[in-house]
């Protein structure tokens, strides 16, 4: 399996703030050591929900679990819980337990607190790297390159545009822009992203870290992969039901893999696809892909969701 050197970059063309450090490292990733294996998160962007998003709660727990082991182990994977939801009005301690130290092998198990008990409960395994004979991935979709596809943000301003576009579509487009994620998006299939269509519970989309991580830190392009994953994956499931709309929604839980080294302030495909949906809940998958075809990671959640019908008509 030929690999790319995941040093080789071309975000410094791809992107007009390569000269900005990413937000994920400064703020979102960055904590702030209280003690041996105790460590404080604050947040950067909460969603419409008002809880704190999953991913960055994810992404903390590993930052917390990767500084409690060497430099020659890095993480293959990650099971977490999610047990209450976030207060994003106050921070998050993590808790790190050392529960193995073995010579290939490592494992962590972390506990994300806030007001005294736990939001989620995460256990990761970290390996030293060693090569195999065994070696072999599934093949990487075909879609058009990041370069020919509109960002969320341009998709957005594109629908804005439209004459006939009701008032309340509007409000809502605004809103999404105000929202200052800290990460690039660009949906394969737009269309599928705003308008009722039923289509198959399935969703590509390009993703990035917004601004500058830089290389040689593999355990941080974990990190930051862990939070991107979390995003629009739950929303897979609902994607066959175009007149039914979640009223409530949460992950239950969340796994993740990492197969490959990767940049994660490169362009990688985020293929989504959910198997599996009933009793309120549904199942989704999601692969990684680098640009050059190599499998980086895959992830799996299952979550709650609740739904009403939806009888007005869209605009969009």
């Amino acid at each position: 399996m030929a690999e790319r050197d995941a040093g080789e970059s071309d975000h410094t063309t791809a992107s007009p703030q390569n000269d900005l450090r990413s937000v994920l490292v400064t703020s979102v990733l960055n904590l702030e050591e209280l003690d041996v294996d105790l460590y404080r998160g604050t947040h950067h962007w909460v969603p419409r929900s008002q809880r704190l998003f999953g991913g960055q709660i994810v992404g903390q727990a590993l930052v917390a679990a990767a500084k409690s082991v060497g430099d020659n182990l890095f993480a293959h994977s990650l099971h977490c819980y999610f047990v209450r939801a976030g207060d994003p009005k106050v921070p998050v301690l993590y808790q790190v337990e050392r529960t193995r130290d073995g010579r290939s092998f490592a494992v962590r198990s972390v506990k994300a607190v806030q007001h005294g008990q736990p939001i989620l409960t995460c256990q990761a395994s970290f390996h030293m790297q060693q090569p195999s004979p065994l070696q072999h991935q599934f093949t990487m979709p075909q879609v058009p390159q990041p370069e020919d596809l509109l960002t969320v943000e341009e998709l957005i301003h594109l629908y804005l545009s439209k004459p006939d576009l009701a008032e309340k579509s509007k409000q809502g487009l605004n809103k999404l822009l105000a929202n200052e994620v800290p990460i690039e998006i660009k949906p394969v299939n737009p269309p599928h992203s705003f308008t009722r269509a039923a289509s198959e519970p399935r969703k590509l989309f390009w993703v990035r870290a917004r601004g500058h991580i830089g290389e040689g830190n593999m355990k941080l392009h974990c990190c930051v992969a862990a939070y991107v994953s979390d995003f629009a994956l739950l929303g897979t499931a609902l994607l066959p039901y175009p007149n039914h709309r979640a009223h409530f929604s949460a992950s239950l839980d969340h796994a993740m893999w990492f197969h490959s080294t990767f940049r994660a302030d490169e362009w990688m495909l985020y293929e989504c696809e959910s198997p599996w949906a009933g009793g309120s809940r549904a199942l989704i998958q999601g692969r990684l892909w680098r640009r050059d075809g190599v499998l980086a990671a895959s992830c799996s959640q299952e979550g709650v969701l609740r739904v009403k019908e939806v009888t007005e008509s869209s605009k969009l």
